[in-house]
């Protein structure tokens, strides 16, 4: 829980746009925007090392320590609402916050942390499918999770756990994400043989049709290939004429 948020030390921007943005990038800073509270945005710039550290820890909630001015309180509470990746989708460009006070109901994505080990992966064959990773939330500030523990131990293969299984850590906090997406599931990995084309038939059946074979009634056509010299006339070949 957050009863004690990581503090951003943080500047305010009088200058917006890409080109100086950029600049902010190239000497360690990210660009910010903070909104809320019926209040007009302000842009911000802060540390970019120690804030992707402290996210990638999983925090959402932050205390701006900035010098206090019309529009952006000393100490501000925030919470993070948006980060936007660089093309590479590795490296964090910009961030935005949302002004939040300790008593506001706030909505937000928590990640999902399976525990313990399932008895169905005992099974040979059998994998752990993850199809939902983070939940969405709505809760007091004060009482946001870093993240939702599901324990596992007891799924067995063809066995799922749906986000309406999932228990609250509070009475209070409201699970928004659809109760019917799976969390975790076991399942049996088959491995797909795909055959050869339908194997060669043996036999008689296995001859095809000479498509250019003549039919014995067709020597009888006009047309047909000439017998060869000695044979019998055909049965229905006329005699030929005397000289």
């Amino acid at each position: 829980m957050h009863e004690k948020s990581p503090i951003l030390n943080v500047a305010r921007r009088e200058k917006v746009g890409t080109r100086y943005n950029n600049r902010l990038r190239e000497k360690g800073s990210l660009p910010a925007v903070v909104y809320g509270r019926g209040r007009d945005p302000v842009s911000i710039s802060l540390n970019h090392r120690d804030f992707t550290r402290l996210v990638t820890k999983g925090e959402k909630i932050f205390r701006l320590d900035v010098p206090a001015s019309a529009d952006l309180e000393a100490q501000q509470m925030v919470l993070l609402r948006d980060l936007q990746f660089d093309y590479l989708g590795t490296n964090i460009v910009h961030a935005d916050f949302t002004r939040v006070s300790l008593t506001d109901r706030v909505r937000t994505r928590v990640p999902v942390h399976l525990v313990g080990e399932a008895k169905g992966l005992k099974q040979a064959g059998a994998i752990l499918m993850h199809p939902v990773s983070e939940l969405e939330v709505e809760c007091v500030v004060t009482e946001l999770p870093d993240y939702l523990e599901v324990n596992i131990a007891d799924l067995d293969v063809g066995h799922a756990i749906s986000v309406g299984e999932v228990k609250s850590p509070v009475a209070s906090m409201k699970i928004l994400t659809d109760p019917h997406a799976l969390v975790a599931q076991i399942v049996i990995q088959q491995e797909i043989v795909v055959a050869e084309a339908a194997a060669a038939p043996t036999g008689d059946a296995a001859q095809p049709e000479v498509l250019t074979a003549k039919k014995p009634e067709d020597a009888a056509k006009p047309g047909a290939a000439p017998a060869k010299p000695g044979a019998a006339p055909a049965k229905d070949a006329k005699s030929a004429p005397k000289k």
